[in-house]
């Protein structure tokens, strides 16, 4: 069994002149190196008799200051106040020549950090650690009792000191009776002090600690790992670095360091009553892209002109094939009752090498995620139903279902709420000849919005879970499909392969129509925005074509939701020009981006503005998801883009019509959607009778607002999220060049 010697160390920093020394460490015969709290001006430090003040440096907010002192401590005058300065011993000779690990406790068990000691010494050839402990102090007596006598049984070990913060100099000295340390190899004159406050209030919390570490001890160690109690090291297994430990790999880096890439790890379950422990953590995010970088260095290779830092070594840069990677094993980081309030559960995947490490190194049977099997997919059924919600859009209702019938749409489920225009009387009869399936909205004393109520009502009915693809969108939005003959079966042969399909918005505008009139939107509005239109931030928004595969467990508003993360190598999902989407977009994504948009395919025509007149409508029935918005001149601003002209879609007004036709011919479908006309007409009437309605309508077709509607690409994110208020009226009335950009800050309160 080993035998490591233990030590404690803490800081007695000094408060003087209103600043504070954090330390003070010997590095020579009248050589000092002093290390200054974060905030401390330069102008504020001058040399004191005996004194030269050399090299004064930042180094994160704090400094650092070479002295050389004649007698046996510098002078040092702060904030107008001199002080003759202790000097602490370096003890560099304590991790000489051997692999030690920089490790920084957060709170981790006793049990945790023996176990963390007992693999890095077992596995990765670690022969010495210098643990700061940043926990809170009221557990520092009993976890460094354990502590000593713990790493005595670990092989390999030879050197543990832990280092603790303090409060100044003359506070909280315990009794020497009370002290565990009065050992052999714990000098007496070293003294655990317990804080009243966090560490945080010490030198732990300072980024100048790791340059204070290397002078006091770690100079002259072979190698130095900067870890947390909660990482764990593996062993790099690329081309010039094959099998070496990170120290060897440090050692033999042209820089003399390497980087340690932390990937973040989470256990999937701990079992009741237990305590998370290394071998839980069998998990990682399939879609993670960002690492947490730190740093293995060889002090003597990498030399003495070198800055330690909290993510690299300045001046020591590593090549890029000196990397290793670390498990950032985050349920001991932030210890919680359940991992989900700490990672998405839809984001985790079972790590093959965790696993592993679970069962061979820790000798612990974690608790595995349940399995799915794989999804069987028929390619040859492609049945299609869309889910939607519908709040006196009656006049509107035909010609949206005639064209979509007409494309390939099998089934149509649609929940409405509150509708006074007839629209769920035509629904109902349409429901009675076969058309559609109609719905009370369930949403009345859920607390929920009228279209999650909806989209959670829908997953349990039978139209929805029987399909093969399901797509949840609105009565103002038309899948436009640009391939073959424009139909889905046209679609989904040119992407066979996919089981998702993103239809990306392009936004409609009024195209200058101001009144109603009871004819096909496809025909009527065909003014857009561009295809390459980032802002609004609503422009690029998507509604998804999905595969009813069991991928996801839930209906969403722009996509399905709950991913089965067991499943998530199994999903296909390309854009509107049939490109694969990249993984970081499975769980949340809604709206494309630059590298992501894409037309070729398939669009969205989205029309949700119509006329000016039907917008007087939209805007006193409010909204259907965000209830509590007002949809008034900025949410025209906005959605009225008439910057480009697209016709695309007109190519299947014949089908359309043709549909529309059929369906028309019933008499009583025909009297259902002349009564929502009228309706319509009547309410338009109305709504512009009032003085309200009646200048809203005068600004909407105004020549300031049917100008403003051309130049959206000449403004910024802020002039949409504030309204068209803030445009001043030059801009509105010159010509402006193609290049003109305009925005503002961001508003206190958007509308």
């Amino acid at each position: 069994m080993g035998q490591a010697k233990f030590q404690s160390r803490s800081f007695q920093h000094r408060d003087i002149g209103g600043l504070r020394v954090l330390d003070v460490v010997g590095v020579g015969q009248g050589q000092a190196v002093a290390y200054f709290a974060t905030g401390t001006p330069p102008a504020a430090i001058t040399a004191g008799a005996g004194t030269e003040l050399n090299n004064l440096r930042s180094v994160g907010n704090g400094l650092i200051a070479d002295l050389s002192h004649a007698g046996d401590a510098p002078v040092l005058s702060l904030g107008g106040q001199t002080e003759r300065l202790a000097v602490t011993s370096e003890e560099t000779g304590l991790f000489a020549g051997l692999n030690t690990a920089l490790a920084i406790r957060n709170g981790e068990t006793l049990a945790v950090t023996l176990d963390w000691l007992r693999y890095h010494a077992g596995h990765h050839g670690m022969q010495a650690a210098l643990i700061l402990d940043r926990a809170r102090p009221d557990d520092a007596l009993a976890f460094a009792e354990g502590l000593k006598a713990g790493v005595k049984k670990i092989k390999g070990l030879e050197q543990v000191v832990l280092v603790h913060g303090d409060m100044p100099l003359g506070q909280h000295d315990l009794p020497p009776e009370h002290h565990p340390f009065n050992a052999p190899d714990a000098p007496g004159k070293d003294r655990m002090d317990v804080p009243d406050a966090s560490p945080w209030d010490s030198p732990l919390g300072e980024l100048q600690i790791f340059e204070m570490m290397r002078r006091r001890f770690l100079d002259r160690a072979r190698a130095v790992a900067l870890l947390d109690i909660c990482d764990l090291l593996t062993t790099r297994r690329g081309e010039t670095v094959t099998g070496q430990t990170a120290f060897d790999a440090a050692v033999n880096a042209p820089s003399g360091t390497v980087s340690l890439v932390g990937r973040h790890c989470y256990p999937w379950r701990v079992r009741n009553d237990d305590e998370t422990g290394f071998g839980d953590h069998i998990c990682v995010q399939f879609d993670a892209t960002k690492m947490r970088r730190r740093w293995c260095v060889a002090p003597q290779k990498a030399g003495p002109n070198t800055v330690w830092r909290l993510v690299r070594i300045v001046g020591a840069p590593p090549g890029p094939q000196d990397w290793v990677q670390v498990y950032r094993c985050m349920g001991l980081r932030h210890p919680t009752d359940t991992v989900s309030k700490i990672v998405p559960k839809t984001a985790l995947i079972e790590e093959p090498a965790l696993l592993e490490l679970a069962e061979n190194v820790f000798d612990h049977k974690p608790v595995r995620m349940p399995e799915i099997p794989k999804p069987r997919v028929d390619p040859d059924s492609n049945d299609v139903t869309i889910i939607t919600c519908m709040k006196n859009e009656g006049p509107f209702i035909l010609e949206w279902l005639a064209y979509h019938r007409a494309i390939g749409v099998k089934d149509v489920l649609v929940y409405t709420n509150d509708c006074n225009d007839g629209t769920d009387s035509f629904l109902r009869l349409l429901q009675d000849k076969g058309y559609v399936q109609h719905r009370e909205n369930p949403f009345k004393g859920t607390g929920l919005k009228p279209q999650h109520a909806a989209l959670q009502a829908g997953e349990k009915e039978a139209v929805v879970r029987d399909a093969d693809w399901v797509i949840s969108m609105d009565v103002d939005e038309f899948i436009n499909i640009k391939v073959g003959d424009g139909t889905l079966r046209a679609l989904f042969g040119a992407v066979p392969d996919a089981n998702l399909i993103s239809c990306t918005w392009r936004l409609f505008g009024n195209s200058d129509v101001h009144g109603y009139a009871d004819e096909p939107l496809i025909a009527q509005f065909t003014r857009c925005a561009h295809e390459i239109t980032r802002k609004p931030h609503q422009a690029w928004g998507f509604k998804t074509l999905y595969r009813n595969i069991g991928l996801f467990k839930k209906l969403g508003v722009h996509r399905p939701k709950g991913l089965n993360p067991q499943l998530w190598n199994e999903i296909n999902w390309v854009n509107g020009s049939g490109q694969p989407l990249p993984k970081d977009m499975y769980r949340n994504a809604w709206r494309s981006t630059t590298e992501t948009v894409g037309y070729d395919l398939v669009q969205l025509n989205h029309y949700a503005v119509r006329s000016a007149e039907s917008f007087l409508v939209k805007r006193d029935r409010g909204r259907v998801n965000h209830v509590d918005r007002d949809q008034g001149l900025a949410y025209w601003f906005r959605m009225n883009n008439n910057v480009d002209e697209d016709t695309s879609i007109q190519r299947m007004i014949p089908m359309m019509q043709a549909e529309m036709d059929r369906l028309l011919a019933d008499p009583e479908i025909a009297e259902a959607h002349a009564f929502s006309v009228d309706r319509h007409r009547a309410k338009i009437d109305a709504l512009r009778e009032t003085d309200n309605y009646a200048n809203f309508y005068a600004e909407l077709t105004g020549p300031r607002m049917e100008k403003l509607a051309r130049l959206h690409p000449h403004f910024g994110a802020n002039v949409f999220l504030a309204g068209p208020e803030v445009i001043p009226d030059w801009v509105v009335e010159r010509d402006l060049p193609d290049d003109f950009f305009f925005t503002v800050d961001k508003q206190e309160t958007a509308h």
